[in-house]
């Protein structure tokens, strides 16, 4: 490949990435490990295995869900070189609008204010304030891949379109750990060390570290404990299933299938890390199956595709 085919196998692996994680995910989605096990003695790998229960059952299968809908809200208000961030805002609540099958707690809080378009950021810190800032989930990582994939300014727009409905650093700081990677691998063709990442985290949060350093120092997954039951949502237990893949994921698909069968909040686990593995390892690298059986296949391809040649015509 030249260059600019290596760039956009990278961006479409970024991509696909993201929808292909969600939708498997999904399969395993709120369950704890030892009931991921039963209900897929083989192992969750293939769309058409997720039961279609009561949750799980509103969706086709092979379908993604608010994760990488809300990636698409950020994707569709690329202008000029960079992400619009009142679009963004805009998008997002035209997405709340059409009552969404699901949506994070804290995400609905914030877009659900009468006036949030024109004031995202205030809605966002006053709910940041009203839970004594401790709230720090992984609604606004679930998203971020695609901020990554901008040429430039990617730790700016990575911020503030966090802070669109997440205002804690811990989350501002896993959106820009998460982006930041994408976008060396991407652009610069540069995997960001343990010490870059480190270095990223201390501007942001010291408590980001110590994930940092349980999913660099940890060979075998379970260690992140994605299970876990009170803390499943936490963006940076989510960052740092991410990072694990980053760093000790040898394929896409192996890292895929280690996301999906530890279960705990699987679909938005599976958006990012996924996102970074098909970054890294690229479009060409992604089974073929996880691609042609996506619900809605047709319609997210034209999508990302048309998006892509934008990011790169406004490159040259």
């Amino acid at each position: 490949m030249n260059d600019i085919e290596n760039i956009k196998d990278k961006m479409l692996g970024c991509l696909y990435g993201q929808a292909i994680g969600d939708a498997l995910g999904l399969g395993s989605e709120f369950m704890k490990k030892d009931e991921v096990s039963k209900k897929y003695p083989d192992g969750l790998c293939r769309y058409e295995q997720i039961i279609q229960d009561a949750h799980r059952g509103r969706w086709p299968i092979g379908a993604w869900t608010d994760d990488t809908d809300m990636m698409l809200c950020i994707l569709s208000a690329f202008e000029h070189g960079k992400f619009n961030v009142h679009k963004v805002a805009q998008n997002f609540k035209d997405w709340f609008n059409g009552e969404p099958m699901d949506i994070g707690g804290h995400t609905f809080k914030v877009l659900c204010t009468r006036d949030y378009v024109e004031q995202p950021k205030m809605w966002s810190e006053l709910w940041w304030n009203l839970s004594n800032r401790e709230s720090a989930p992984n609604g606004a990582l679930m998203r971020t891949s695609v901020v990554g994939l901008a040429h430039d300014n990617v730790e700016i727009q990575a911020t503030e379109i966090c802070k669109l409905t997440h205002y804690d650093p811990r989350c501002i700081g896993s959106c820009v750990i998460a982006s930041l990677i994408i976008h060396n691998l991407v652009w610069n063709n540069y995997r960001l060390l343990y010490n870059d990442i480190k270095e990223i985290a201390k501007k942001f949060d010291e408590r980001i570290i110590e994930w940092v350093e349980l999913a660099y120092r940890n060979i075998d997954i379970s260690a992140l404990d994605l299970d876990q039951k009170y803390s499943t949502g936490y963006t940076l237990r989510t960052l740092a299933a991410a990072l694990w893949c980053y760093w000790h994921a040898s394929s896409f698909k192996e890292g895929l299938l280690a996301i999906v069968n530890e279960g705990g909040d699987a679909d938005t686990n599976g958006a990012i890390a996924c996102a970074v593995l098909g970054a890294k390892f690229g479009y060409s690298s992604v089974p073929k199956y996880y691609i042609e059986n996506l619900n809605n296949r047709a319609m997210y391809h034209q999508q990302i595709t048309t998006f892509i040649n934008q990011v790169i015509d406004e490159k040259a």
